[in-house]
């Protein structure tokens, strides 16, 4: 259930919110004179949320990278190159991307 309160709450009632976001996992939203102002989370939950953010823009990416080119891979050519690649030496591995 979506958590919305008062930003005084945060003044009077951090340890309480701060309880909340930790046991609930979700965000509690502030507001100030009826409208939204902030959102308060924990740092495990901003993390993952940046985590997936990531994931979604390199998604994204490539995506993009694939419409521009008609070479495709097949899974057992993609898991064959992650194999070189995780045993080349870190030179080896910085040469091949530039």
């Amino acid at each position: 259930m979506t958590s919305i309160r008062p930003v005084s709450d945060l003044r009077n009632k951090f340890a309480e919110i701060s309880r909340d976001v930790h046991e609930s996992g979700r965000p509690v939203f502030l507001t100030k004179n009826g409208s939204g102002d902030m959102v308060v989370m924990s740092m495990e939950a901003y993390e993952h949320l940046q985590f997936e953010s990531e994931v979604y823009a390199s998604l994204l990416e490539a995506e993009r990278q694939a419409e521009s080119t008609s070479q495709r891979f097949s899974p057992r050519e993609v898991l064959e190159r992650l194999r070189v690649v995780a045993h080349e030496s870190p030179s080896e591995k910085a040469a091949a991307v530039v």
